[in-house]
């Protein structure tokens, strides 16, 4: 779960993934031209009987990689980066660097409020770039007051990025149909998660149980210690809100100004992956809806249920006979993609015309390659990370979910299910990622009403484990992704008094949307 920010063509330039040393857990530089200034080592400090202790590094900022994009105007981008502990009870153990990057506040220092960590959702999601492209969206008061930090969790982007492989075929094109049907099909989706839990075995080895939340959120807290802050305030958007609730848990003191966006609610992530597939079939009757209201523009149906044979008709057809390498599960990512921000919502329905009208999957198709760098790194690290956060279902529980699903609506959208290979998984955490603390100051959680990504129920759970805390609920919205996204002044105004000033809302606030988009305009002739 990405924050949705649209790619522009230099972040979509990312720069080669670096190597991570399989003993050492270190991040090999990439060259030259890519090298993120690190930190120096630091020397440990022991004590008889006590556990070695690592002083605090100071971080050093320099120049970006090209994947970081330049900012408009006369502010800068640099970045760093700091190595921290593989694992942090053997903080002289093995260790990997994390990428940092900063844009420093443009204020006069009274206007100052320290540093502002970001985080875009995933989990997977490569932070580094966050720092300019969120940024540009914050409110001024919030870029005078704040010097906004980004950084890449460990697993994602330039800090020791994840490679588990082939990951059972996952990258093939076109893949197996993602809805398996009948007792055979059934077997060789269990099959296939089996051996992505092996490829990722395989591929990440000793760092298999460490790739976790809990981990990076020390991560934070050392990254806090060494930028010298007391606190860090923190906006995290959609699996960033997880992260966010977990920094809160085991560093409550730490806690600034605290914005949750678009919350993941405090359950096993198996659980939330099977609200949010349950979520994503309500948005997509929403959309069949809306196509219809729509017929004479799309074409595709003058009711929701000849929309839907229109949808069913593309999705058949391509899971018989891919076009250019793009089937039913290529297919379902793109819709998966598509249901989670309204203004998506036309392409999609020009795609399903395109399709129907000429065979052309041009509209459908994604503009980074599903099997590119980027991708492979962020479905590895999500997978990793989800597995490593928390206890794993049982593949009896796997099925009997996947029967229920296609019971409620016989074409359900699988693709956020990644949790679902934690039942294979080689590492098995006990015990669930804490998340939220009674001692955390008041933390001001954001959500639209409809998004189907992380479903408000998330948000309303999470707010009983963050006593004090307050909801900002986007009425009439439809969509993932909401302060500084999609263009609310109530939504953005509280949310700015909250980080700049402290002002914590004396209640719940309620804002309006705008509802359902009006269709962009036709395409030329296909």
């Amino acid at each position: 779960m990405r924050d949705p920010v649209p790619a522009s063509p230099a972040l979509r330039r990312t720069a080669l993934l670096c190597a991570l040393a399989a003993t050492t857990g270190a991040l090999l530089p990439a060259g030259p031209a890519a090298a993120i200034p690190p930190t120096t080592p630091p020397t440990v400090r022991a004590t008889a009987g006590a556990e070695p202790q690592l002083p605090t590094p100071a971080v050093h900022f320099g120049p970006c990689p090209d994947s970081v994009p330049d900012p408009e105007g006369p502010d800068r981008v640099e970045c760093a980066g700091l190595r921290v502990p593989l694992d942090h009870t053997r903080p002289a153990g093995p260790s990997l660097e994390m990428a940092v990057s900063r844009v420093r506040a443009t204020g006069i220092p009274a206007e100052r409020r320290g540093v502002l960590l970001v985080n875009p959702g995933g989990p997977g999601g490569s932070g580094l770039p966050y720092a300019v492209t969120k940024r540009a969206k914050l409110p001024e008061s919030v870029r005078r007051a704040y010097d906004v930090i980004g950084f890449d969790p460990r697993g994602t982007g330039r800090s020791a990025p994840a490679d588990c492989g082939a990951m059972g075929g996952l990258f093939a094109s076109p893949g197996a149909d993602p809805v398996p049907v009948g007792p055979a099909a059934e077997r060789g989706y269990l099959r296939g998660l089996r051996a992505t839990a092996a490829d990722c075995a395989t591929g990440l080895g000793a760092r298999l149980p460490h790739l976790s939340t809990a981990e990076t959120a020390r991560d934070m807290d050392a990254l806090r210690a060494a930028l010298g802050e007391r606190r860090i305030g923190f906006l995290g958007v959609s699996y960033g809100s997880y992260l966010g609730a977990a920094y809160a848990a085991h560093f409550p003191h730490r806690v600034g100004q605290m914005v949750l966006d678009s919350v993941v609610g405090p359950w096993s992530w198996y659980g939330f992956d099977l609200r949010q597939s349950r979520e994503l079939l309500r948005q997509r009757a929403d959309f069949f809806d809306w196509a219809a209201r729509h017929a004479e523009r799309f074409g595709l149906g003058t009711d929701a249920a000849a929309v839907r044979r229109s949808y069913a008709k593309v999705r058949a057809a391509l899971a018989a006979r891919p076009e250019n390498a793009f089937g039913a599960a290529e297919f379902d990512r793109a819709v998966y993609r598509a249901l989670g921000r309204t203004e998506r919502w036309t392409p999609l329905a020009d795609g399903l015309r395109a399709y129907l009208r000429a065979g052309s999957t041009a509209g459908l198709r994604p503009e980074e390659p599903f099997d590119s760098p980027e991708s492979r790194t962020y479905e590895a690290a999500n997978r990793a990370v989800k597995c490593a956060d928390g206890p794993a279902p049982g593949t009896g529980r796997l099925l009997a979910d996947l029967r229920a699903l296609r019971e409620r609506d016989p074409l359900p959208v699988l693709t956020g299910m990644e949790a679902s290979v934690c039942a294979y998984w080689h590492h098995r955490p006990a015990r669930g990622t804490p998340l939220g603390s009674r001692q955390a100051p008041p933390v001001l959680l954001v959500a639209a009403a409809h998004d189907p990504v992380t479903p408000i129920e998330g948000a309303r759970a999470l707010r009983k484990r963050l006593p004090g805390s307050r909801l900002v609920t986007l009425h009439e919205d439809y969509s993932h992704g909401v302060f500084a996204s999609r263009g609310n002044s109530c939504v953005d105004g509280t949310t700015a008094a909250f980080l700049v000033d402290g002002t914590v809302p004396a209640g719940d606030v309620d804002c309006r949307g705008t509802g359902l988009p009006e269709p962009g305009a036709a395409p030329g002739r296909e």
